[in-house]
């Protein structure tokens, strides 16, 4: 079979947000080589929902180390709750950020790290809420998806048990942190390639290392 690359993340990790400029050039150096497939992660369930103030001194430290680990800026507009949270009325959940996902792997299949990606700058560098239903809306048309169509796809129940299924999914492959990325290159048979952020040398030696391994085996 032709090798499968899950990356588990999740659209309110910042770790991922610091993540995406890595996975995004990994995807373009083995495009044609090998499927990449994005998988949502469920990092903040929806019930578990809560007021951004109550994690807001937590990420004001966090994120300048994954600007500082990762080269990666987040934007004002994001910072903006982070900093004011008296101000804000962000309840932050992965639930719509993953449905969105799944609609939009529908319609742009081979383009699900960009589409990750594009979540991602979305709410840490626009300062787009992701529970919010217009937090999408500039995305349709550069994509050519309809939005009626997308709107509709939004809040129906199909596309809701989508984005459960890849959430169990995730779990059912042991990954309880994100980023994570995985490599499948039989039917049963998964390495992992990276937990946690990783640079892009490190990600391709650890690629290259096992088609290798699974080269000299066949």
């Amino acid at each position: 079979m032709k090798p499968v690359i899950y990356y588990c993340y999740d659209a309110y990790c910042g770790w991922c947000y610091g993540f995406s400029p890595v996975i995004s050039t990994l995807a373009e150096m083995y495009r044609g080589q090998i499927d990449f497939e994005t998988l949502s992660g469920g990092m903040i369930p929806r019930e578990s929902a809560r007021h951004i103030g109550h994690i807001a001194a937590y990420v004001k430290d966090a994120y300048k180390i994954v600007e500082d680990t990762t080269g990666v800026s987040f934007g004002e507009d994001y910072l903006w709750h982070i900093k004011n949270p008296e101000l804000s009325d962000w309840f932050p959940h992965s639930e719509k950020a993953a449905i969105a996902l799944t609609i939009f792997k529908e319609y742009l299949p081979d383009r699900s790290v960009e589409c990750a990606s594009e979540l991602q700058k979305a709410l840490h560098i626009e300062g787009r809420d992701l529970t919010d239903d217009e937090a999408y809306r500039h995305l349709l048309e550069p994509w050519g998806i309809p939005a009626d169509d997308f709107y509709a796809k939004l809040k129906d129940e199909t596309y809701l048990e989508k984005a459960r299924y890849e959430m169990e999914l995730v779990r059912q492959l042991r990954v309880n942190s994100f980023p994570a990325v995985l490599i499948q290159t039989e039917e049963l048979k998964f390495y992992l390639v990276s937990k946690g952020f990783t640079d892009l040398e490190t990600m391709t030696e650890r690629v290259e290392n096992i088609l290798n391994e699974v080269s000299s085996a066949t």
